[in-house]
């Protein structure tokens, strides 16, 4: 596996220097922040689009791999990976600048709708917003033909990306999920177990946390997992509530943002911290901003009387609900890169990647296909974004822009 860079340094390792790399991270991620719409899926393919195609920071199946392992965690996965593309590139502090980078468009998109933006009406009906669904639809395709010429290149992992697609058409969920990429690890392991050489496993990319600040992490994880609930029982204060339900959230539920609304309006609305419409209205909103959907906890947090002023109400909410993805995959990311370096798990890890494949195939289905197209026109428009991207070579958020303008038009 390859990394490599497009840095101006001149120093003669062509190593970049730190403080070019984090402001590279800076205006590349704020850049993706403000166009990546679609949910975790469609950020999944601007990702790949950016740093794989474009700037060749990883190649398609340490990529693979980094999708892999957040698919395995839970939390927002999209924000995973933005986590720890930010650590490959600039260790934790990248991570981090990533992180905020990617979050903060949406963040402040949300913060600002608690505060009375509800004026511009019903979004869920907005033209525009459905051609931001179609260009999702593109972007997504896009992805799993990239990734799947380079990651199935035969018949058996071709059977592999199909078969996990149907399995997963048939039996949607998370744990379906988890489940096909397992069974396609395994049998990745079990079909080229020998059939790996060194060559081809390549070298560690970039940079992470060492294995101390990793495991230190895990253990903040599950001390705040189990003290934040005593912690709020102990104290009158409602953010402290609020912290607890929202960090509780993002460490428990697998599959993304779509997944933790439920468990989040029964977290808010029957303790009575907030109106059934109040919690709808952020839903619609959620929906219509770039970047990660769990960026709703800053809505909430805003909303929520806390005794706190409403921008420092949605921080509280943003920082619980992303605290624990940040731990995990800093926590987990230096073992996995560490494995990945074996024979045996690159065998499994061709096998899990091919799965990887099929299960953004079925997603491209279900939900991004179902609703995104609803009509002819729907799918004329989903060709001419794709050979926009694919053939053309049209930036991401050239396409995004012109969607939403035709979705509005036609709308």
């Amino acid at each position: 596996m390859t990394f490599s860079s497009k840095s101006t340094d001149t120093r003669p390792d062509g190593a970049s220097p730190v403080g070019g790399r984090r402001g590279e991270i800076f205006r590349a991620f704020l850049r993706l922040g403000c166009i990546s719409f679609g949910g975790p899926v469609a950020h999944i393919g601007y990702l790949r689009e950016e740093f794989v195609v474009r700037r060749r920071w990883l190649d398609e199946a340490a990529y693979a791999d980094l999708v892999a392992l957040c698919q395995f965690l839970p939390g927002p996965a999209s924000s995973q990976v933005v986590f720890a593309l930010g650590m490959m590139r600039g260790g934790l502090l990248g991570a981090l600048t990533a992180s905020f980078c990617f979050t903060l468009p949406s963040a402040v998109m949300m913060i600002a709708f608690a505060y009375g933006v509800t004026a511009l009406g019903d979004l869920a009906g907005a033209g525009w917003l459905h051609g931001l669904k179609t260009a999702a639809v593109a972007v997504v395709a896009q992805a799993v033909w990239g990734m799947g010429r380079k990651l199935c290149p035969d018949r058996a992992r071709i059977a592999l990306a199909l078969g996990a697609a149907i399995a997963l058409l048939v039996v949607p969920g998370t744990v379906g999920q988890v489940a096909v990429i397992v069974l396609g690890a395994v049998v990745g392991w079990w079909t080229y177990r020998g059939a790996v050489n060194r060559e081809e496993r390549g070298t560690e990319p970039g940079r992470s946390t060492g294995h101390g600040w990793a495991v230190a992490a895990l253990i903040v994880f599950g001390v705040l997992l189990v003290g934040l609930p005593v912690v709020a029982a102990s104290t009158e204060w409602r953010s402290w509530d609020v912290v607890d339900s929202f960090y509780r959230a993002g460490s428990l539920v697998f599959g993304g943002g779509h997944v933790i609304l439920p468990l989040l309006r029964a977290e808010v609305v029957p303790p009575g911290w907030l109106a059934d419409d109040a919690f709808l209205a952020g839903y619609g909103a959620a929906q219509a901003v770039p970047g990660p959907l769990f960026t709703l906890a800053g809505f909430l947090g805003a909303a929520i009387p806390m005794g706190l002023p409403m921008w420092a109400g949605g921080l509280v909410g943003l920082s619980a609900i992303f605290l624990p993805a940040w731990l995990l995959v800093g926590g987990t990311f230096p073992f996995w890169r560490r494995l990945r370096e074996q024979a045996w798990s690159q065998a499994a890890l061709r096998g899990a990647n091919a799965a990887v494949v099929g299960v953004l195939l079925a997603a491209l289905y279900d939900p991004v296909w179902r609703e995104g197209v609803k009509g002819p026109v729907d799918v004329a428009g989903v060709i001419g974004a794709f050979l926009m991207l694919e053939v053309f070579r049209v930036p991401a958020w050239v396409v995004v822009v012109l969607a939403a303008g035709v979705g509005q038009w036609v709308g």
